[in-house]
């Protein structure tokens, strides 16, 4: 390895000139570094100096700035280069005046801009969605006609994952949920003198609305975030593309296991985490109001009519297969990147949390007149 040289000479003509030669590159100009940059600075002085850097051998980046800084950011007037080191100087350049430059303007009509980015954005979602919607029901009727097409391996697996696996962390924020919810109200009931009705508000909060919304939050942060995490890893592998050379559906053998999985773990979800809820709710208002478990158990089916567990049981299906749908939406659309794998990931996990609270208001909205106690 040649080191980095600068020679000084004068042509025939008078002409001062400064030539570079070596290697103008990391490994070489370490050992020199502040010499050869202290000898450019006096050198740069000098309007009338010509600089001869087409003897340079190898020349990268740290040389280049080295060289253009020297230079005071701006190519030399008389500069001798090859086309080689002068692509490399034009591109210092050029990103030079760009830093320089700044952003540009922002125009008055730039929210046009954004707002059709957002609107072509949804549809190509909203299309997406539609056509994985349409291939599980073509899977689904092809089920129906040949039964032992069914992949019941990967659905129990899936079932196991999303179902069984969860109900620890359910049962632990459901029974805490449950000794908040119960300790708030008694704070409040006390003051009026209606305790019993704690029963009233803990059986309709939790079974109908509470306990489905926070099963259904816990599973798209665990379960959504896993399937679409699983699903973008196939993609940045090739697995899914080596599925479809090989002739296996992908929504056939990947999306309905996961969506057959939830439709069925998330309603056996929501009856676990409400009992437990219920229970810890009890305890805490046996604890605060002195409300024995035999009456609260008694009481509790009087105060709640059974057409708030079958709403529960709904929206709990309802709930896992819009997050098996949107978590296996995304996974799909994950690109061969870590990049894409986690932005992805990301954007499933909230548009799951954000589609089942609307579609929890719509339930709400629908059912109003329904399981209300007279």
């Amino acid at each position: 390895m040649a080191g980095a040289r600068i020679t000084l000479d004068t042509d025939a003509e008078g002409r001062r000139r400064l030539r570079l030669s070596g290697d103008w590159k990391l490994m070489a100009l370490a050992p020199q570094y502040g010499r050869l940059a202290a000898e450019l600075a006096a050198h740069a002085g000098d309007a009338g100096l010509a600089w001869d850097v087409s003897r340079i051998e190898t020349l990268d980046s740290v040389g280049a700035m080295m060289l253009w800084r020297a230079w005071g950011r701006r190519l030399p007037m008389q500069l001798v280069s090859r086309p080689d080191l002068a692509t490399i100087f034009e591109r210092i350049s050029g990103r030079q005046k760009k830093h320089e430059a700044g952003p540009a303007p922002r125009s008055p009509l730039e929210w046009v801009i954004i707002v059709g980015r957002l609107a072509l954005s949804f549809w190509r979602h909203a299309v997406d969605m539609t056509a994985l919607i349409g291939q599980l029901v073509l899977d689904f009727v092809h089920i129906l006609r040949q039964p032992r097409n069914m992949p019941w391996r990967e659905t129990s697996a899936n079932l196991f994952k999303s179902g069984v696996r969860a109900m620890p962390v359910t049962a632990l924020v459901g029974f805490l949920i449950g000794i908040v919810l119960s300790y708030l109200s008694a704070l409040q009931l006390k003051t009026f003198g209606a305790d019993i009705f704690i029963v009233n508000i803990l059986g309709m909060g939790i079974i109908r609305e509470l306990g489905p919304v926070l099963v259904a939050v816990l599973v798209a942060g665990r379960s959504g975030s896993a399937m679409t995490a699983q699903l973008g890893v196939m993609r940045v592998t090739e697995e899914i593309d080596a599925l479809a050379t090989m002739g296996v559906s992908r929504s056939l053998r990947l999306v309905l296991p996961k969506v057959a999985a939830l439709a069925v773990a998330m309603p056996l979800l929501v009856l676990w985490t409400s009992s437990i809820a219920l229970v810890g709710g009890m305890v805490s208002a046996q604890i605060q109001l002195d409300i024995s478990y035999g009456f609260f158990i008694d009481t509790l089916p009087k105060v709640v009519p059974v057409a708030n567990l079958w709403i529960a049981l709904a929206k709990g299906i309802t709930f896992g297969m819009l997050v098996a749908l949107v978590a296996s939406h995304f996974g799909l659309r994950v690109r061969p990147n870590t990049e894409s794998l986690s932005s992805n990931t990301t954007a499933s996990v909230v548009t799951s949390i954000t589609i089942v609270i609307l579609v929890d208001a719509v339930f709400a909205i629908a059912t109003r007149k329904i399981g209300m106690p007279i």
